[in-house]
């Protein structure tokens, strides 16, 4: 007789940690009520890249905001790193009813919430913010996912940095991610905190990433907002129209002498494009 309550013991433990493990993967902050809608971060960032725009849309939405693992004070996880975020994100959207949610993603975060609406035809609408579907493909000629490798010299450098030197790269890189003086120091203050292997080989995982045939899948509306620095306008133009060549139908719209980091370049601008495009 003893068995049967220590088999449902075992099934309820076993249940429990399942929770735990999957919730290992991010950390998510959900405020106000309404219709809702999924904030994915970019590579590095916090959900405090959303603050501001999660203070006003929480008025009217139900705002779920995202940290991934090895990022802020989340707990790094085991690697392959991005595919136990896109299924992570993946359970979340279908354990809580969240099908016909609209996504805002940045960089990393929109090509994750490219990849969930093509496998899955989730979601009510996708708004992308300076996100490709193949990051890889316009960092290295003659791309091909195989090729990017954990043990690369190139990681292996980045691994070996200490901390002077990598906060110093990290300055390098964000000078290049935004016009906003003020917002820099919060970019490498996210790149610095960073779990050093989630950020190496987590950023090889998503160079890994290829949808630029994935998004033909894709039937819901996407509204793109993209960066036009540093290298302008007609550069930028020409980028998103090869990446997204398969994508049946989408808007694009450029943000005026934004970099990267849209929201803390042009806030106004990109504080219209979001209540426009949401509906």
């Amino acid at each position: 007789m003893k068995f049967i309550p220590s088999f449902f013991l075992a099934i309820v433990l076993l249940s429990s940690m399942q929770g735990v493990a999957q919730q290992e993967a991010y950390k998510v902050r959900v405020v106000g009520q309404g219709d809702p809608v999924l904030f994915f971060p970019g590579f590095t960032c916090t959900d405090e890249v959303w603050e501001t725009q999660v203070a006003e849309l929480s008025k009217t939405h139900q705002c779920h905001v995202f940290t991934f693992a090895g990022f802020g004070d989340v707990p790094a996880i085991e690697f392959p790193w991005y595919p136990k975020i896109e299924a992570a994100m993946e359970s979340y959207v279908i354990n809580n009813n969240l099908k016909e949610a609209t996504v805002i993603g940045h960089s990393l975060g929109g090509t994750l919430a490219l990849s969930l609406a093509a496998k899955n035809q989730f979601f009510k609408k996708l708004i992308i913010v300076d996100a490709l579907t193949a990051t890889g493909a316009l960092l290295f000629p003659n791309f091909k996912s195989e090729d990017m490798v954990y043990e690369s010299p190139f990681n292996q450098q980045m691994l070996a940095m200490n901390a002077q030197e990598f906060q110093g790269m990290a300055q390098g890189m964000a000078q290049g991610m935004t016009n906003n003086s003020e917002a820099r120091q919060q970019i490498v203050d996210w790149m610095i905190a960073a779990d050093r292997k989630t950020y190496v080989y987590g950023y090889t995982d998503y160079l890994k990433v290829d949808l630029r045939e994935e998004v033909a899948k894709i039937k819901v509306p996407v509204v793109i907002l993209a960066a036009t620095q540093p290298y302008g306008a007609e550069m930028a133009k020409q980028t998103y129209e090869q990446q997204y060549k398969n994508l049946e139908e989408y808007q694009l719209h450029f943000a005026p002498d934004a970099a990267h980091f849209i929201m803390f370049d042009q806030p106004e601008w990109f504080s219209e494009q979001l209540h426009s495009n949401i509906n």
